[in-house]
């Protein structure tokens, strides 16, 4: 059965390349969320103004992959404990929050966010939001698959973030 799962975790780009390579993953979106502003722009988001975060939209085959192993890709790809924003990505706009779009994915969110926090392999509390989903509405063209688009940028993102150190900080041995 086809599933939809929403995911904030910083900056979009960042996002789609480490759900995009799972076996029953259909589509990675980029988007925005959360917010009060009809069909926002980059740029309006970028203002933080219209109340969205930059996410992505997964369509998943839950008979493939299920909800929970994209639940544990989505927390090896973020810092669950900075509540203003990820990595270099400052604001609200970047924020890491889960968009449940079922009674059943809020109760495996969270399951997965407490299983997290029991694991104690962060200093700070885990503040990643647990919300309802709301309309999501996809980013410009030219963000959709932009590790594939402009791959030298994306590198050169990449490699500017302090997120993979981070990653590899905290999940190398996990």
């Amino acid at each position: 059965m086809v599933e939809t799962a929403i995911f904030a975790g910083g900056c979009f780009w960042c996002m789609v390349k480490p759900f995009d390579r799972y076996q029953g993953v259909i589509k990675v979106e980029s988007g925005y969320t959360g917010g009060h502003t009809p069909n926002p722009t980059y740029e309006e988001v970028c203002s933080k103004k219209t109340g969205h975060v930059e996410a992505v939209r997964i369509t998943f085959d839950n008979e493939q992959i299920t909800y929970s192993t994209l639940l544990d890709v989505f927390w090896r790809q973020i810092d669950p404990t900075d509540a203003g924003g990820q990595f270099e990505d400052r604001g609200s706009n970047y924020i890491s929050a889960i968009f449940y779009t079922s009674e059943i994915q809020k109760e495996i969110a969270i399951k997965s966010k407490k299983t997290l926090s029991d694991m104690n392999l962060f200093k700070n509390l885990i503040v990643t939001k647990i919300l309802p989903a709301s309309v999501f509405y996809p980013a410009e063209e030219y963000h959709q698959d932009f590790y594939k688009k402009n791959p030298i940028r994306f590198e050169e993102n990449e490699a500017f973030s302090s997120r993979s150190s981070f990653i590899s900080e905290h999940w190398k041995k996990k």
